[in-house]
């Protein structure tokens, strides 16, 4: 399970919109001073917004984070499904053999 959030949405959203729509462009360091956020956390923001606004190739989008972990959660069941299913596999093949040999 994840972390809870050290920052709100909404401060999040509001601080890469104030970022965004400033001309010219602000200081992070300063801005998130002003915001009372850490440098980096406003940085990162700032990345994945311009990653999901199709600004950035080098990271995934938010949508695509997303994805990612329905679809290892998804690959996760799956491979405890088939765990169970080569157990079960096992025992009735066992059973089968045994079954075989006391006729």
């Amino acid at each position: 399970m994840a972390a809870p959030k050290k920052y709100p949405d909404e401060l999040r959203e509001r601080a890469v919109r104030v970022y965004r729509e400033s001309e010219p462009k602000p200081v992070i360091r300063r801005l998130a001073e002003q915001l009372n956020v850490h440098p980096e956390a406003l940085r990162n923001w700032i990345r994945q917004d311009e990653a999901d606004q199709g600004e950035r190739a080098d990271r995934p989008t938010t949508d695509m984070i997303a994805e990612n972990r329905r679809l290892k959660r998804e690959n996760a069941e799956l491979q405890r499904v088939n765990e169970v299913l080569r157990a079960a596999s096992a025992y009735f093949a066992s059973e089968i053999d045994s079954t075989r040999r006391t006729s």
